[in-house]
């Protein structure tokens, strides 16, 4: 028998990734613009795949060449993306257009769902208010771009390209088929405490502070609303909108079908690290789902708790 080669773990890892064949051969045509026939060739390792496929596949699929050339056993490879979202380059404007297509794609797979963990507000929820959005991105910009001067709210400028991309992001994770979020009890404490900080020393003027609290509000009422029907209201896509009682230490999630899994850690704010393999995933799916066990499921069951959570979230919003 002969040894494993690093093309037949490459081609492994292909098929994992899609494990229909003609799914996989579909892609590969696409992406590297070729016929049926030579993508037949290379899967069958008759023509090998030049170093410049190789790149061009691993880039646009998130392939660690790590696993390729050979990890340790029992070694589960993660990966970081990081994306300037203040001035992003012309590569991570089509990363983000890439991961937003992808879950776009999602609602044709009827098993895949969405899970996020959170102790801030998900960017699942916030991406559709424009100026609720912007203060994380002022937020990023004031903690981790030492790049810039202190710049305040007002003085952030998103391009619009940047804008459209969110507001599409926002359209896109409503096609999940379903969608699981477990809030920490104290996010909206920790993020009215934050925008009054920026407040006090007049990084954010009260005008723009009461736009954000506009769309703090305009954001209680959506969530109320999905909590109330158990779904997105666009959609009709199952959510579960839970409170959990203990405090999250980070935001995590991942997202799952039985084609393709991902899972990620969220740092510092905007970056992620985040792996494919699928032991890990699973692991990930387990874990978050035990976190059910210390929250409150606040979506289509339980009215008391659900109306006593979001009268207590507005009475914090107005005291900004």
């Amino acid at each position: 028998m002969r040894n494993k080669t690093w093309t037949d773990s490459f081609i492994d890892t292909l098929n994992e990734k899609y494990p229909k064949k003609a799914q996989l051969t579909e892609n590969l045509m696409n992406l590297l613009y070729l016929e049926r026939e030579p993508v037949y060739r290379r899967l069958r390792q008759e023509v090998i795949f030049t170093i410049e496929e190789i790149a061009k596949i691993s880039s646009a699929w998130n392939i660690s060449l790590d696993k390729i050339t050979g990890v340790q056993p029992g070694q589960i490879p993660f990966h970081m993306q990081p994306v300037n979202y203040f001035h992003p380059s012309e590569y991570e404007i089509k990363f983000l257009q890439h991961i937003i297509g992808t879950i776009h794609d999602l609602k044709n797979f009827s098993d895949a769902e969405f899970m996020d963990v959170s102790n801030q507000l998900p960017r699942q929820l916030r991406a559709g208010y424009r100026h609720l959005n912007h203060f994380f991105l002022f937020k990023w910009i004031y903690q981790y771009d030492n790049d810039q001067d202190t710049l305040r709210y007002s003085e952030v400028d998103s391009s619009e390209e940047m804008i459209q991309m969110t507001a599409d992001y926002f359209e896109a994770i409503k096609n999940i088929p379903q969608s699981y979020f477990i809030l920490d009890y104290f996010l909206f404490e920790h993020l009215t405490h934050s925008i009054q900080y920026f407040t006090s020393f007049e990084m954010i003027t009260h005008g723009d502070k009461e736009l954000i609290k506009n769309d703090l509000y305009a954001l209680l009422d959506y969530m109320e609303k999905i909590a109330k029907n158990g779904c997105y209201p666009e959609t009709q896509n199952k959510v579960d909108l839970y409170i959990s009682q203990l405090d999250i230490d980070t935001n995590y999630s991942y997202t799952y079908t039985h084609q393709a899994n991902i899972c990620f850690v969220h740092v510092f704010d905007k970056y992620e690290i985040y792996t494919y393999n699928p032991e890990m995933v699973k692991n990930f799916k387990k874990w978050m789902h035990l976190k059910k066990r210390t929250s409150i499921l606040i979506s289509e069951v339980d009215k008391k708790s659900r109306i006593e959570y979001f009268s207590k979230q507005r009475r914090m919003v107005e005291k900004l």
